[in-house]
């Protein structure tokens, strides 16, 4: 696929991939709901096989390969959550995996990756050294490499969490994810704004990784210099596939801080008993800071994940609040 994906694409995926992937639950929480003013509803990606929103892009990706493509294997750069998505379709499929991960990436991704059966080869944390190392492997190898976030395939299969949203609560008025590469938001947007085109969606960003908000502001693509934030999941840039379906769509980008992002993390943890990681919490935080007015709305909230570095986590927490 190399054309911008549609909603009939995103309809597609879920079709193909619905035997790999769990059916997410939709949680409410009646004491969130009255911290921010509105009826919140979240869509828990956490329980996703691999922990993340990330294995439904990286099941279609796997699964789009022929026969010829597979037998090579694919290749992606990841500093986790993908990486272990597209290790686990990949052995569904019973092919080889191979992983580029910058050697700061979270313990607990890099196991979770080896868990999977992917082979990682560790680089420097720099884009150019993850490029230039899957580079090299792909010249060895012939593996396909499947980008996390730049990759139609993936966009499509990411856009399935929130076309399966809007099946569970069609009354929804906004829908809100967390932002990094654009991936998730992209996917949201096509699928959210195909089945119910009044509907608002917004990205959720960290302020100190705040290269989604400036490129909307700016209407052109600003690549983030230095990210400053626990949620490590969105410490990347907007890409050349996303940008534009954003730049079109896109009700809004809200920033948040760090202080509230540990907030809506402990929130979460100590009111609705479920584990998630720092960027799944970025669009509750929004709310709790209220950098946004949805009071008295009917809000979808998609928590992006669950893999979090617990001592990391504690340790920054430590120091942050």
């Amino acid at each position: 696929m190399n054309q911008r994906p549609d909603l009939a694409a995103i309809d597609q995926a879920l079709q193909d991939i619905r035997g790999f992937i769990h059916r997410t639950p939709v949680l409410t929480c009646s004491t969130i709901d009255q911290k921010v003013g509105a009826q919140l509803f979240f869509k828990c990606e956490n329980f996703q096989k691999s922990g993340s929103f990330k294995f439904r892009g990286a099941s279609h990706a796997v699964l789009s390969l022929n026969a010829s493509q597979a037998s090579r294997g694919v290749l992606t750069h990841s500093s986790g959550n993908y990486a272990a998505a597209l290790a686990l379709a990949a052995r569904n499929r019973g092919i080889p995996a191979y992983i580029v991960m910058p050697s700061d990436a979270p313990a607990v991704k890099q196991e979770a990756v080896k868990d999977y059966g992917g082979e990682i080869t560790f680089c420097e944390p720099t884009m150019s050294a993850r490029e230039e190392t899957a580079a090299k492997i792909h010249k060895r190898t012939g593996a396909n490499l499947i980008h996390t976030f730049n990759d139609p395939r993936n966009i499509c299969g990411y856009g399935t969490a929130a076309f399966e949203l809007l099946e569970d609560v069609p009354e929804l008025e906004v829908i809100l994810t967390p932002t990094g590469g654009g991936g998730l938001l992209s996917g949201t947007l096509i699928a959210a704004k195909g089945l119910k085109p009044e509907i608002q969606v917004m990205g959720a960003e960290p302020a100190g990784a705040d290269d989604a908000y400036r490129s909307w502001k700016a209407g052109k693509r600003i690549l983030l210099e230095q990210a400053h934030t626990i949620a490590d999941g969105l410490r990347t840039s907007l890409g050349e596939e996303t940008f534009p379906i954003i730049k079109e769509l896109v009700d809004a980008i809200v920033l948040t801080s760090e202080e509230a992002i540990m907030e809506a993390m402990r929130l979460v943890l100590e009111r609705m008993k479920i584990v998630v990681e720092p960027s799944a919490v970025v669009p509750l935080a929004v709310l709790l800071e209220q950098k946004v007015n949805l009071a008295g709305r009917k809000v979808g909230i998609i928590l992006s994940g669950g893999n979090v570095d617990l001592e990391a986590c504690l340790s920054r927490a430590s120091h942050t609040l």
